[in-house]
């Protein structure tokens, strides 16, 4: 069978995650690798155009990458316009990002992007709408539901480990260099929500899509955001004032009486195995699952810890845990999520993370804010589509 190309409009390559993992090890490392395989045997070719603000950033880009000069630009419409751009994909700032989705969609391309997809469930609700009524195909990026710890985590939900799930406890976070003595290891703009910085709305969504999807839909959200550095210093070395949350506490209530409890923060030192790490209790069994590793611990196998406040403990917590095989090789979570969108645009194979999931992860975002700025539990209700 022949190869078929499909032109990507990739916007936001010049950051961090647009360009590593986006381009280098999504698009590029699939052309890499020969193209994507179609079940009628024939190969969908990726074809990137570059856009961004930066002309000097994009040649760099393109020329260490062998992407020609006619697939790189500053001018968003004129890469919207090209016949031969089937997809468009966004990794900018999130204040930037509905103006160009509105755009694209418009302009009849299937939509593929960062989330939080809009800084407000109003925009995020009329980007699903405007995407459905042009009939184009949409995606949100899920990257979290890939990684080999969250697989292997999925496997146990799905095998009937846990029994009946009781509860699930999150940790995310580490900590963010002020930018003084020490450069930032985040952009300065995560932390002024003027240019839609925040904590809350960079990993409220993340969280909502993994739960929603591993244990059930989210119904109600209790949240306590904070700013706890309020200076901090940008990229030319410059002091600014924190406008945005950098912390935040969440209690999340699912369906079956499911109840998460999520910590975010860019203010933590890490004392776990890994920077996010997940803890499941259920009635048959526990697993705590990190990015790439999970353990388990059965029924039959937990201990009986007697409280002792006066004695030493002897037991081992940790080491009383086992590890989950790989029994796989795990892809990089986001060529794995890019190949199942290609799938789904050239040969409409199934996929769930469309715009209206981002909208529920904006709508949980939030939610949760409002949830901090009232000192209230509120519930979630379904979006009216």
């Amino acid at each position: 069978m022949g190869r078929t190309t499909i032109g990507i409009v990739l916007n936001g390559v010049t950051g961090r995650m647009g360009l590593r993992q986006h381009l280098l090890r999504s698009v590029l490392a699939i052309r890499q690798d020969g193209g994507l395989p179609l079940r009628d045997g024939s190969v969908l070719w990726p074809e990137p155009v570059l856009v961004g603000r930066s002309e000097a950033k994009l040649r760099a880009i393109a020329e260490s990458h062998g992407i020609a000069e006619k697939n790189w630009t500053t001018d968003l419409p004129a890469a919207l316009a090209r016949p031969d751009v089937q997809v468009y994909f966004d990794a900018q700032v999130t204040s930037a990002r509905v103006k160009a989705l509105q755009m694209a969609i418009d302009a009849g391309k299937h939509i593929y992007t960062e989330k939080p997809v809009a800084e407000t469930l109003e925009q995020a609700v009329e980007l699903a709408r405007l995407a459905d009524t042009a009939g184009v195909k949409h995606g949100v990026v899920q990257d979290k539901l890939y990684l080999p710890g969250l697989r292997k985590l999925a496997r146990l939900v799905e095998s009937g480990f846990f029994g009946r799930v009781l509860s699930v406890r999150g940790e995310f976070g580490y900590w963010v260099f002020e930018g003084d003595w020490q450069s930032a290891q985040r952009p300065s703009w995560n932390y002024r929500a003027a240019d839609g910085g925040g904590i809350v709305l960079d990993m409220f969504p993340h969280w909502h899509y993994v739960l929603e999807q591993l244990f059930g839909p989210v119904r109600a959200v209790t949240a306590r955001a904070a700013t706890h550095v309020g200076r901090r210093w940008d990229e030319e070395g410059a002091p600014y004032d924190a406008t945005a949350d950098d912390a935040a506490y969440g209690i999340f209530e699912l369906d079956g009486g499911v109840i998460a409890q999520i910590n975010s923060s860019w203010t933590v030192r890490v004392n776990r195995d890994e920077l996010v790490e997940f803890q499941v209790d259920g009635t048959h069994g526990s697993a705590v699952a990190g990015l790439h590793h999970c353990r388990i611990q059965p029924r039959a196998a937990t201990p009986k810890p007697v409280w002792d406040p006066d004695v030493p403990t002897a037991q081992r917590f940790r080491e009383q845990w086992q590890e989950v095989p790989d029994n796989d090789t795990f892809p990089n979570g986001f060529r794995a999520q890019w190949e199942q969108f290609l799938r789904y645009v050239a040969e409409d194979a199934p996929y769930a993370g469309d715009l209206w999931a981002g909208a529920r992860g904006v709508q949980v975002a939030e939610l949760g804010l409002r949830s901090s700025r009232e000192g209230r539990r509120l519930e979630i209700p379904e979006l009216d589509r």
